[in-house]
């Protein structure tokens, strides 16, 4: 029995039954926290609703339900969230950029890498032992199979969000041009600006399905009273590109000192499609450059044997005529 635990191929046994038991002491830690129970407090909430009236029953359901969700969140919220303030804002702004924008994003965040990353040792655990017992010899060989899934459960989630929110990033610049020649369309035609940003969203929602809901967030916030250079405001901050920031500059000032919306679209979406020509062309520029590499991979050794291959052949019959001869 002792003989398992010697050697490489014990250590990593070790370290993996330590993992483990690390794992089942902090869970059965959480799970032993002494607070108050909160499905009693829901019970109780419950119980008050019910003999209310039948008017203020969902309402008060609601708002116990919501309780109950964010007490077992704040449970855990130590452990799946960074505790510093500037930290968790840097996260929540992450999470904002990549769409995701709920309150709990950071914590689902980081409860998913959490268990990717437990689910990366226990496949690692499951590869050693069971699928691959023995056939794994040496320490390096094995800690690189005990750690990498582990570190790859860890920060593909993060690689995700990042690449996600590059890709919307990417796709409303795109798609922004188009979004103002259609706003000042609307606007020339007799709409209010409020009116446009809905009515454009509604149109450019299945091709730029990102851009489409930032307008209609900033549309539904102002239908519902919020003043429109804050919201306006909003949309630059979660989108964080420098066309739309300078696009809701022109707009409050616009309506601040009273002039005119229409000419300033107009002017202002004729700078954005002029820009979009030197992406464009900046784009093409460098393509040149990135063949380059390609070319010479693909194009310059086979032109090397095409010229320097008989000289080759020739030198070395010349040196050991036995040897190319086959004799």
């Amino acid at each position: 029995m002792l003989d398992m635990f010697q050697g490489a191929f014990g250590v990593i046994m070790l370290a993996g039954i330590g993992g483990l038991v690390l794992v089942a002491i902090a869970g059965f830690a959480l799970v032993t926290n002494t607070r108050p129970d909160p499905m009693a407090k829901f019970s109780e909430t419950a119980t008050r609703a019910r003999n209310s009236d039948a008017a203020g029953v969902g309402q008060t359901l609601r708002r116990a339900s919501s309780g109950l969700d964010m007490a077992a969140l704040r449970k855990y919220a130590k452990f799946l969230e960074p505790t510093d303030e500037k930290e968790l804002s840097e996260a929540r702004k992450k999470m904002v950029l990549a769409g995701y924008h709920g309150k709990n994003a950071v914590r689902d965040m980081h409860a998913v890498q959490f268990l990717l990353a437990i689910g990366g040792i226990l496949l690692s655990l499951l590869l050693i032992f069971v699928i691959l017992p023995g056939k794994l010899d040496g320490l390096p060989v094995l800690a690189a199979v005990m750690v990498s899934p582990m570190l790859i459960g860890y920060f593909l989630p993060r690689r995700w969000v990042e690449q996600r929110a590059a890709a919307r990033q990417e796709e409303i610049m795109a798609g922004f041009p188009d979004a103002l020649d259609m706003m000042l369309i609307c606007v020339e035609a007799g709409q209010s600006l409020d009116q446009s940003i809905q009515r454009v969203a509604q149109e450019i929602r299945p091709a730029y399905p990102a851009l489409s809901e930032e307008l209609t967030t900033v549309g539904d916030q102002v239908r519902a009273g919020r003043e429109r250079g804050e919201v306006l405001r909003e949309m630059a901050k979660r989108v964080d590109l420098p066309d739309i920031t300078s696009f809701v500059t022109v707009m409050v000032q616009a309506a601040a000192y009273g002039t005119s919306i229409t000419q300033a679209l107009r002017v202002f979406a004729a700078e954005m499609r002029d820009k979009r020509i030197m992406r464009a062309e900046e784009k093409a520029n460098l393509l040149p450059t990135k063949m380059t590499l390609g070319t010479m991979m693909f194009t310059v050794p086979p032109l090397l044997i095409i010229l320097i291959g008989p000289s080759v052949v020739g030198v070395m019959s010349e040196l050991n005529p036995a040897t190319i001869m086959g004799n």
